[in-house]
Order: C-alpha cells, then structure tokens, then sequence
C-alpha cells in the first residue's frame, strides 16, 4: 500500500547549501518526556544512515511513547553523494566560526538536543570494513568502524540510560541473533572520546554523539558495513533502532516484514511523489530516466509531495531533477502550459466497468480503458496512437495502441492520461496514470 509523507517541500534552486534545510518529523506522543532522537545523514556518502531514518519516519507508527528523527541532517552532502562539501560536519559539534557554511545547520541541531525531553540520541552511519577487537585481516580489525555500537565512554553517572555499555551489548545481542550471515556480527566499539589523549579520541570529542554526552544525554553511534548493500545496512540499523525503543518503552507498529528482501523492495520500490496539489501522481519504480513533456504551470513555481524525506526535485538547466537520497531517479523535461482547477471524477470504462477517477490517481487495466465522453474535458493519452481524434475520450484504449517508448516506467506498463479543459486550449486540469497489468 502506498503511502504519502506529510509535509510539503518547496522547490529550491541548485544553490542551496546555506538554506537547504533538514526535516524534523516527530511522531508518538508530543508531552512525553521520555523521548528518542535519531539522526540520519550527518555524511551523505553513507546511505544506510539516511534511509534507516528515513523508514523510520515513513513505514512506522509510535504507538507508546516519543520518536523525533532527523534522516537527513546534511541533506546538501546526500545530494552531492560526499562526505561534507564544507568539511565532515559530524566533527563539528565543538567549536565552529559562524562563517562556516554548516554553522545554522550545527546550532539548530544542538538546540534539538538540548530538549529536555530528549533523554537518547542515536546518530546512524555507515563504517569501512568490520570493527573486531582484536586484529584479523585487514578488514576485520580495531582500526574498522562498520558492524559496531559506538560509545565515547563506558558510563555516565546521573543520567538515564547512562549505562552505555550494558545498552550497547544488548543492542549487540538482539542484533546478533537475527543475524544474515556470520561476518556480519556486531560489536561495541568505545572509543573513550573522554580521555581526549589520542588523535582519535581528540577528534571524536568534535562529534554529534559527544556534545550530547556534555549535554547529559544518552548517546550513542551505529556503523553499519559500507560492504554490504544498502538494504542490509538498513536491516540491521533498524534492528539497533527496535531495540533501543523496547530499553526506552517506546512501543511501535511497522508495515512490513523486518527482512533483508523486504526492506529492498521497499526501498527500490514504495516511492512516489505528487505536484501541484496532488494532480499529478508520479511513482518512481522502475522509473524512466527521462519524461518528456512533463505539465508544470506557467510563472509559478512547482510543489512536490514526496514519499520519503530524503527525496527532493531540483532545477538545473531548465530541466527538474528527482533525487532519493544520492540517486537520480528521473529528469522531468517541462513543458509550461496554464493551469485550472478541477475537483470532479472522471468516468472511465475500466475492463468494462465504470470507475469514478480523481485527478492524480492510478487506475490498473487488464485489457481497455475508455474515458468517457464529457463536454466540459478534452483528454489526451500519451502515446496513443491517433490522428483522427483531437479528444481521445470516448476511445476504447488498449495497451497495444499506446507506443511503448512514452510509458514512464522501464517496463511499459504505467501510462498518462492527461486531462484540459476542453473549451481553453492548453489549460491543464491534471492528469492520472493507467497501468496495464
């Protein structure tokens, strides 16, 4: 089942890395006091942190307790698929010039963090290698970060949830036994960031996890394994995630299955978005890399409504570009055409029955659709092969007069249906999809 993700984002332009803000969602109940923090994509080069957070926001009911999740916190270096274009940000929690280009970004987050309510924070990456104890290979060692529970130090007195260690080992347990392949087993990483002797523990003291220690707050770091594809990243960061809501007491729904198979195809697959108020209803499986002709309305600018928070369309060249994460899905190739309202059905022959159709939905066809006939519309089949009608309502239309090429899916199956008022030309009402099945 589809699902729409509830917060408008406007359109921004390409140069946004001053004001191209991260989303704070927060789900359960608003009064509790007992709350979790969880922030994704601190480092856009490390997907199985932001899209984690992101199945957190979007494919979960708090039912119990409190959840506020950031899943992208550096939305600007997920785009851009790096690190930090203006330095790691998550070594930046100390001290920073308010000319760095992440100050606003820094100071925000902190200000999350210093809510009373929030009693953990958990901050998701993703790690080189596997982090053992003791030396193995040279991608099974100390020096690794990927599989591990992080902590800065063993406990913090006075503080809920200040047993750092005890958590993380059982963090470690319940993900241990739900294991999908041996290698793949966790461990606590500590880093004694507290010491601040070594290099490592100097640096560690800069970080997001550290200053919310120094806030009195419980905090920790997840790693999962940059070698295992992302979809596995996210199952065992989700893993870590239910277990830590079951220490706090925080109860939960999810709508899927918590397996590796699952969690690919939703994240390859349960992603949509909408514009302009919901006339145009897009899915993005298996999406085209280009849509030309694309309706976007004259002298305004466009609305989107993703399916996901780290999904975002950008202008560049005159073109729109939808990103999911660091992935271009889709280049819109607009054509610019005036707009009206419309908020009726439209009767459509489905298979022989009558269907009443909403402007940006999604009708599925086994063998014809015909629109039908009314004077107020002029409805235009993208594809359909026609040259003696200017209406194409009122036309039993199967999948073989429609020329594959103008499908928006790879596989030729998802069509538009576009819908003008049928007295102004080229005023466009909206549109909905048929998918032959």
């Amino acid at each position: 089942m589809l699902r729409l993700f509830s917060t408008f984002i406007l359109l921004t332009g390409l140069v946004f890395a001053d004001g191209f803000d991260f989303t704070l969602i927060k789900k359960g109940e608003q009064n509790d006091n007992n709350r979790l923090l969880v922030v994704g994509g601190i480092q856009g080069d490390e997907p199985g942190g932001f899209m984690a957070a992101s199945l957190l926001s979007t494919h979960y009911k708090i039912t119990k307790g409190s959840v506020w999740i950031v899943p992208n916190f550096n939305f600007y270096s997920i785009i851009r698929r790096s690190r930090g274009p203006y330095g790691d940000m998550n070594r930046k929690f100390a001290k920073l010039s308010t000319n760095d280009h992440d100050y606003h970004s820094i100071e925000k987050m902190k200000k999350i963090i210093q809510e009373k309510s929030v009693k953990m924070v958990i901050n998701l990456h993703d790690g080189s290698g596997f982090y053992r104890e003791k030396y193995v290979d040279k991608n099974h060692r100390p020096g690794k970060w990927g599989q591990a529970t992080i902590i800065d130090q063993a406990v913090i007195k006075d503080i809920k949830y200040g047993n750092l260690l005890e958590i993380a080992e059982k963090i470690d347990k319940h993900i241990n036994k739900n294991l999908l392949k041996k290698e793949h087993i966790f461990h606590t990483k500590n880093t004694k960031t507290h010491l601040k002797k070594t290099y490592e523990e100097k640096e560690m003291s800069k970080t997001l996890t550290y200053y919310a220690i120094g806030e009195g707050k419980s905090a920790f770091g997840n790693e999962s394994s940059k070698a295992l594809p992302v979809h596995e990243r996210v199952y065992y960061k989700l893993l870590a995630l239910e277990k830590f809501m079951d220490i706090m007491g925080i109860e939960y729904k999810r709508e899927f299955n918590l397996n590796a198979k699952d969690l690919k195809n939703i994240i390859d697959n349960d992603i949509f978005i909408s514009f302009n108020n919901k006339k145009i209803f897009i899915p993005l499986s298996r999406i085209r890399s280009h849509i030309t002709y694309f309706p976007v309305e004259k002298g305004a600018k466009i609305t989107f409504k993703p399916s996901s928070p780290v999904m975002t369309v950008l202008e560049e060249k005159g073109k729109y570009i939808v990103y999911y994460g660091n992935r271009k899905l889709t280049t819109l190739v607009p054509q610019y055409m005036a707009y009206d309202k419309f908020n009726g059905n439209i009767k459509v022959d489905v298979d022989g029955k009558i269907q009443n159709v909403t402007l940006g939905s999604l009708v599925e066809v086994k063998k014809y659709f015909n629109v039908q006939v009314d004077k107020r519309l002029r409805v235009n089949v993208i594809g359909y092969v026609n040259k003696k009608h200017k209406n194409e309502s009122g036309l039993n239309v199967r999948k073989k007069y429609i020329l594959k090429r103008f499908s928006i899916d790879k596989d030729g199956k998802r069509f538009r249906v576009e819908v003008y008022d049928s007295k102004v030309k080229n005023k466009f009402l909206g549109m909905f999809l048929v998918e032959f099945k």
